[in-house]
């Protein structure tokens, strides 16, 4: 559905990866019935190991084509755009 659980604001000399780790360790006392998280390429490598570890989850790193030329909708990606536009108000 696309809908936030947890949310937090990091410095910007702050990797995703180590963002991504201070929220899930927050959500994992709540998130009982996730099973699935969909990232952007930025969160490949040992975090994928590390969400597995932590909560039993599986981290799924949904990539764009490289062959692609400006923009185009990524399926699943497109859930958290659209969910921050709705938040901004910028789309109705």
């Amino acid at each position: 559905m696309g809908l936030i659980r947890s949310l937090s604001v990091q410095p910007a000399d702050r990797a995703d990866r180590d963002g991504a780790k201070w929220v899930l360790q927050k959500v994992a006392v709540t998130a009982t019935r996730l099973t699935l998280i969909w990232a952007e390429g930025g969160y490949v490598g040992k975090l994928i190991a590390w969400v597995k570890d932590i909560g039993g989850w599986r981290l799924e790193i949904v990539k764009r084509s490289d062959d692609v030329k400006g923009f185009k909708v990524v399926p699943k990606r497109w859930i958290v755009e659209r969910t921050f536009a709705w938040l901004m108000g910028i789309v109705d």
